[in-house]
Formats: structure tokens, C-alpha cells, sequence
């Protein structure tokens, strides 16, 4: 077999790299995109106070278990199906073309309020840190604005680089946070090393709709291994595996980690604004659980690892939003090269392998919203962090809903005897029924989400953005029936992607063939 370099590339066509993506590779992808720093710091600890659950790290357990079981019908349609715009192609070979450029319709408005979302969280972080530990001030945007360069550069390279600079900022904040949690069950907090976060009779007796919904946000980015199948070395095992390893990690690690930040200020502590203000948890006078992880890791750990801790945060947060870009990127090539999108997003570079015209679309895009945004002096945080990552979360849940019967519709009309009826209907099925149900708490909650109280009166936002999600599917839909009755050629390649998986991308490259 000839050597190559970072995998092949073609020479300006419509293939991405080929061959360039271990399971090592996608399960850095995986884990980066749920941005481990950022959700045991910001996330997990918010949701303690916001919803008064002191069993947060309970809620993982079931999460866990639940998208564990989609990831069984999930990782054994990636033996057939190897696809850029994953559900999509999934929904379309299960459901229907129809179905599928309604799913795909809703993967782009989903992955692309993800991705320009967890901007205005970076804006704000990166601005503390540089103010902070630097003294730099400048506004929220300017930081943002050289984030987002620096990632639209990365997201026309090769995806093997982009691979590499997750792996290492993913490994530092994985450590930064398994050291407090070591420090944390080593010297507990107030209220010693209670396992109350572990109680099922406390998880579901307060707010625990709210809380499932916070939790699942935790996981997003999961799914993502199979939107690299077209550039991994032996797809038909590598997505399956890394999905799987995945999803175990996420719910483990943060089942583990949001306890141990619950057991360092005490969960009564945890759930009570005035006792989080009186233990010194606060910012400008008010509440603040975010700071429970750095505060309470410093004083165990030491200055050096609080400096670290904080910057790690912010490359947390830079880590998760490459990792969406290129899964928004890839999402767009695969509808401009089957031509549900215009041909041309669905080219790629001659050198690199990238789909770098929809990679740089998508960075326009973003630059744009989050310009509006500026522009209108709207809190980065309350507004386009809050506003979009919920649209996104929620519609990544819809779209695993969709997938889970899909995939069992597949395997009915297809079925494989070398696989069981567990893995090609029971799992599916219920992991669908399972997920709708966390859809529906979803959109039960999304004031909740929005608001960050469970208290809050209802804003327009919890009617205006389901809408738009749930529109843009049905437009999505209709696109695909007009597609369908006026452009037969263009309806008959829906899904089809690169086409059948060749022999070459059925066989693992050895390592040292695959450089650069």
C-alpha cells in the first residue's frame, strides 16, 4: 500500500480526506465538543443552585444508560452508512429522503446555534482571563473576533491537525479536572463526603425535569464520530467504537466530577444562594457556583493549578466551538455535494482534503450573528450563549429521536443476520421512546433553560425558538417533496454521500503509513 500523508486527499473533487481518523482521533472529537472543563465548572455546578437538585451527579447515571443505548443502533448503521451529514443520511436511508432533508434542515440550524452560541461563553471567558491574569480589558467581542479567526483558519486544514490540537487541550483540562477531583475526595468540603448526590429518591424529588434537561446538554457532541466517517481509517469499526467509548467517559467523568464539586462547598451549600454568598462563592456580590471548581481547587491544589485552571477553561470552551465548526462544516458539504444545497459548498480543498468553501461559509455565518448581537449590546452570556446553545441542545435531541427509529427502520427492511435483534430493534426503539421523552421534558423546561430559574415568568423566547427549530424541519420537508416532484436526479442521490464504503476504507492503515 502506497504512504500517505495525513491520509488522501483529492485533487479539488467532492471526497474528503481519506483515512486520516483513528478511533483515538474521533474520541477526542467526541469529548471535546461536550467541553469537560466548562460543563463540570459552568454547567453541572449552575444546575445545582438554578434548580435546587442536590443529586445532580445522579442524573448521569440514566443519561448515560439511555444514550448508550442509541449509541447501539447508531454505531452498527455506521457499518453501513459513511456520510458527512450523519443523521441526515441516516434519517434518509431509514425514514425516507423526504425525512432526511427534514433532519438535515434541523442538524443545520441545531449544530450552527451550538457552535455560534459557545461564542458568547468564549467572549466572556476569554475577556476575564485576559483582564484578570494580564490586565488586558477590551470588549467581549474583540476577544471573540481572534477566536473565531484562528478557527476559521483550522477548519480549512487538515482534520488530522485539527484532531491534534483537541487532543491536547483536551488532555490538560481532563487533568486539571481529575486533580480536584482527587484533591477534593482526598480533603472534602464542609459537609464531609456525602454520597446524598447519588440518592434516586433526592434526584427526582426536585426539579428533576429541569435537571435531566440541564444534564443532557452535558452529553452534546456525543453523536459527532459519525459525521467523520468518511475520513476515518476502517469506519465500518472505528465510529462505533469511539461513540461507544465516548458516551461511557462523558457519563462517568461527570457523574465522578460533579459530585466531587457538590462534596467541595457542601451540597446544602450547593443548592442555597445565601450560603453560597456567605462561603465566599460570588461575583459582584452575587451567587456564583461557577466559581466553586476554581476557588475550591486552588485552595486544595495551589495557585499554579487556579492560573492553569482558568486558562484551561477558556481553551475548553475554544476546543468545543472547533469541534462544532467542523461538524457544521461537514454537515454543509454533504447537502452541497448531493445538491440539496448548491454543488459548490460541496467542494473540497485540492491540498487539504477540507470541505473549506462550507467551512468558511459557515465562519461568515457566525461572524454575522454574533456581530448582531455586539451591535446591539446584548449580553453575550443571558443572550447568545443561553438563547442558541439551548435551541442547539434541543435540536440535537430531536434529531437523535429521529435517528433511533430510523435506524430501526433500516434494519427491518435490511436486515443483517451477523447482528442480534437487540442491537437492530429493541435498542432502537426504545432508546427513541426514551430520547422523545427527554424531548418533551426539553421543551417542557426550555424557561427554565433560558432563564436559568425555575421560577422566572414564561419569556416569548420558550414559544419563538422551538418554533424555529421545529419550522425549519418542516421546511426542510417540504424542500424534500419539492426536490422529489421537480428534481428527480437531485432527489435520487439524497443520503447516498460519497457513495458504498470502498474496499481501502474497510481496512485499518497502519500507523506509521499516516503522517502529517
Amino acid at each position: 500500500m502506497a504512504q500517505t500523508t495525513g491520509g488522501s486527499a483529492p485533487s479539488g473533487g467532492t471526497r474528503l480526506q481519506r483515512r486520516s481518523l483513528g478511533v483515538g482521533h474521533l474520541v477526542f472529537m467526541i469529548v471535546a465538543a461536550s467541553a469537560p472543563l466548562t460543563a463540570v465548572a459552568g454547567g453541572q455546578a449552575t444546575t445545582y443552585l438554578v434548580t435546587g437538585n442536590k443529586a445532580v451527579p445522579f442524573m448521569f447515571i440514566p443519561l448515560g444508560i439511555v444514550l448508550g443505548i442509541f449509541s447501539i443502533g447508531y454505531a452498527a448503521m455506521s457499518r453501513h452508512v459513511a456520510n458527512a451529514g450523519a443523521f441526515y443520511a441516516y434519517v434518509s436511508r431509514g425514514l425516507g429522503k423526504v425525512g432526511g432533508v427534514g433532519a438535515a434542515f434541523v442538524a443545520l440550524i441545531a449544530y450552527n446555534a451550538m457552535q455560534i452560541g459557545i461564542y458568547g461563553l468564549l467572549g466572556v471567558a476569554l475577556g476575564s482571563f485576559m483582564s484578570g491574569r494580564l490586565g488586558i480589558d477590551a470588549p467581549w467581542w474583540v476577544w471573540v473576533l481572534l477566536a473565531w479567526a484562528v478557527i476559521a483558519v483550522l477548519g480549512v486544514l487538515q482534520i488530522d491537525l485539527n484532531a491534534r490540537v483537541l487532543a491536547v487541550l483536551l488532555t490538560l483540562e481532563v487533568l486539571a479536572v481529575a486533580l480536584f477531583d482527587l484533591a477534593v475526595l482526598a480533603k472534602p468540603g464542609p459537609e464531609g463526603l456525602t454520597t446524598i448526590g447519588f440518592n434516586p429518591l433526592v434526584a427526582f424529588g426536585a426539579a428533576a425535569g429541569a435537571t435531566l434537561t440541564f444534564s443532557v446538554a452535558s452529553f452534546m457532541g456525543f453523536e459527532s464520530a459519525a459525521i467523520y466517517s468518511e475520513e476515518c481509517r476502517n469506519p465500518r469499526k472505528t465510529v462505533a467504537r469511539a461513540t461507544l467509548i465516548g458516551v461511557s467517559f462523558i457519563a462517568l467523568f461527570y457523574a465522578l466530577s460533579s459530585w466531587m464539586v457538590g462534596v467541595a462547598a457542601g451540597p446544602d451549600t450547593m443548592v442555597d444562594p445565601k450560603a453560597m454568598l456567605k462561603a465566599g462563592y460570588a461575583t459582584a456580590g452575587a451567587p456564583d457556583p461557577t466559581t466553586v471548581l476554581f476557588i475550591a481547587g486552588q485552595e486544595r491544589l495551589g495557585v499554579a493549578w487556579g492560573d492553569a485552571a482558568s486558562l484551561l477553561f477558556v481553551t475548553s470552551i475554544f476546543a468545543a466551538n472547533l469541534s462544532f465548526h467542523n461538524a457544521v462544516a461537514r454537515y454543509i458539504f454533504a447537502l452541497g455535494r448531493e445538491g440539496v444545497l448548491p454543488r459548490l459548498f460541496g467542494r473540497v480543498h485540492p491540498r487539504t482534503g477540507s470541505p473549506w468553501i462550507a467551512s468558511i461559509s459557515q465562519s461568515l455565518l457566525a461572524v454575522v450573528v454574533f456581530g448582531i448581537f455586539a451591535i446591539l449590546g446584548l449580553n453575550p452570556l443571558l443572550t447568545l450563549f443561553t438563547w442558541l446553545t439551548n435551541l442547539g441542545a434541543l435540536g440535537v435531541l430531536l434529531l437523535m429521536s429521529v435517528t433511533s427509529f430510523a435506524v430501526a427502520s433500516y434494519f427491518r427492511r435490511n436486515p443483517e443476520a451477523e447482528l442480534s435483534r437487540w442491537t437492530t430493534t429493541i435498542a432502537p426503539n426504545v432508546a427513541g421512546v426514551l430520547l422523545v421523552a427527554l424531548l418533551v421534558l426539553g421543551v417542557a423546561n426550555f424557561n427554565v433553560l433560558i432563564t436559568s430559574s425555575t421560577t422566572a415568568p414564561l419569556s416569548p423566547l420558550t414559544v419563538i425558538l422551538p418554533v424555529i427549530l421545529f419550522g425549519g424541519g418542516l421546511a426542510g420537508l417540504l424542500v424534500g417533496v419539492f426536490l422529489r416532484s421537480r428534481h428527480p436526479d437531485v432527489y435520487a442521490g439524497i443520503g447516498e454521500g460519497a457513495g458504498p464504503m470502498e474496499p481501502e476504507d474497510e481496512e485499518a492503515v497502519p500507523q506509521e503509513q499516516v503522517s502529517g
